[in-house]
């Protein structure tokens, strides 16, 4: 690779030029993609070492839920365990590399969505800046809401322990448990999203979004079943509702927007021998 694009790949430019339509070659998409990659590695890798100098603070909000949750464990009880030699070394690795992911969610979903933007039209690249303003913060919310609710699945699913048990949790499984429940969350956040982008596309209109209104709302309550770990009513409730809220919202954005187009192409299939209504 040139001076010129090891230099784009820390500028907000896109590593190869695009032709006067708006347009690369394949080979230049592959290179771009191959650029945008090596970008998100090594933000994650930065995040990771900023994660490894604050880690007691990461470790805090991670071993969080469980000491939050009241499992009724006699006093001084530890309930997660960590086996092997080598255990406390990956827990380093893994809590770093998952606080990376999280904190720096914004810029790779900014890189993302610079990757499609080329294949584009003018008037669909002006959306990136909503993009990069409403994904990062929505992402994030998600993951805080998992980590407000991730107390209350954990009370009831270890509650479920017979009497006399003791259920230990070995923390790589906590972990995994923690990891899902978070990413999930905001994964689950950024759907609405591109419901919208899909609109702006062409592909999803306004008023099949609330022709099929009923059977949405059913679909999220029932994934919301489905990709939480936990899988209790009471987490699943606290994801469905704000994602069913969420596409309320893109619902009237994409409604909005096909009144906007509807006008603008308002005359779009006339004949150019006809005369105008004006």
């Amino acid at each position: 690779m040139s001076i010129t694009g090891v230099a784009n790949i820390f500028s907000g430019r896109p590593v190869h030029p695009v032709g006067a339509d708006g347009r690369m070659a394949l080979s230049d998409h592959l290179r771009e993609l191959r650029a945008r990659v090596l970008k998100v590695a090594l933000i994650i890798v930065a995040g990771g070492i900023l994660a490894l100098i604050f880690f007691d603070q990461v470790y805090d909000l991670v071993y969080g839920p469980i000491t939050t949750a009241k499992l009724n464990l006699p006093e001084g009880s530890n309930l997660l365990t960590s086996n092997g030699p080598g255990a406390g070394l990956l827990i380093y690795f893994k809590l770093c590399g998952f606080a990376a992911v999280v904190l720096t969610s914004p810029f790779w979903l900014y890189q993302i969505w610079a990757f499609i933007m080329p294949g584009l039209h003018a008037r669909e690249r002006k959306m990136s800046r909503i993009f990069v303003g409403v994904a990062g913060p929505l992402f994030l919310s998600g993951v805080f809401l998992g980590y407000v609710t991730l107390p209350k699945g954990l009370e009831i699913l270890i509650g479920f322990n017979p009497d006399g048990l003791t259920n230990l949790v070995d923390f790589d499984d906590y972990l995994s448990f923690f990891s899902r429940t978070l990413l999930v969350f905001g994964i689950a956040f950024e759907i609405p999203l591109f419901v919208i982008l899909l609109n702006l596309a062409g592909v999803v209109s306004g008023k099949s979004l609330a022709a099929y209104r009923p059977w949405i709302v059913i679909g999220v309550f029932i994934f919301a079943a489905v990709a939480t770990p936990s899988a209790d009513p009471f987490t699943m409730t606290l994801m469905a509702v704000p994602m069913v809220l969420l596409f309320g919202i893109s619902e009237v954005i994409c409604r909005f927007n096909d009144r906007r187009r509807a006008k603008r192409r308002r005359f779009a299939d006339l004949d150019p021998d006809s005369a105008s209504p004006l």
